[in-house]
């Protein structure tokens, strides 16, 4: 699924995406640290992977567009 960076907290890794449709989704630290990625700038452009629906949807995996999903490769 993709997604654009929304916020992006370089002392926690947290932050946010925004969903194509606009829709907010937090990630955490190991959401981010899962993706292999030092730092992220709103507006760019990421892959990411959720668990939950609704309000439970959480980020699991966050890295950017371009970057392989390990997941993909099984």
């Amino acid at each position: 699924m993709q997604a654009t960076a929304f916020t992006f907290d370089p002392d926690t890794r947290a932050g946010s995406v925004l969903l194509d449709d606009g829709t907010p989704v937090p990630f955490d630290a190991a959401a981010f640290d899962a993706g292999g990625l030092r730092l992220l700038r709103p507006g760019q452009r990421v892959r990411i992977r959720t668990e939950g629906a609704g309000e439970a949807r959480r980020v699991v995996f966050v890295t950017l567009q371009t970057f392989p999903d390990p997941a993909d490769a099984n």
